[in-house]
């Protein structure tokens, strides 16, 4: 088998284990969902994916968007621009203001992150992951069209 087709093999394997992740997710959170898409629709392999979760008041359109992988599981409602790009910068944004709300000590308001009491540890990483996903959302080399 050559390197190419075990890299394949390989990110297929990851996209399902992400897939398994969203769905577990999107259970525990008591969302109310269509489909799940069969892989990710926009992925830093193998460190972040990007979930389309179809609406049930809209079939068809995207409702919500899943972020997991070396990051919090997250989501987002789909509105406005309804694009992946659009959606890492809706959570880059989100995580930027929950980790300064963490290092105050305060509750960020829609995100648990970790334990409480952990708070000053997991507001730095959540930062850093935040600025990552800032930094990929301007750089239209891992972007489409």
């Amino acid at each position: 088998m050559n390197e190419l087709a075990e890299e394949s093999d390989e990110e297929a394997l990851w996209n399902a284990s992400m897939r398994r992740q969203v769905t577990e997710y999107i259970a525990r959170q008591g969302i109310s969902h269509g489909q799940v898409g069969k892989v990710p629709a926009w992925s830093v392999f193998p460190c972040i994916s990007i979930w389309a979760i179809e609406s049930c008041s809209s079939p068809g359109w995207v409702g919500w968007w899943i972020i997991c992988g070396d990051c919090p599981t997250d989501y987002a409602t789909c509105t406005g621009d309804r694009t992946p790009r659009a959606a890492v910068e809706e959570f880059s944004s989100k995580w930027r203001a929950a980790s300064v709300a963490m290092l105050k000590g305060e509750r960020p308001p829609g995100l648990s992150v970790g334990n409480p009491k952990n708070a000053g540890e997991l507001a730095p990483l959540l930062a850093s992951r935040a600025e990552m996903l800032a930094e990929w959302a301007l750089d239209d080399t891992l972007w489409e069209g």
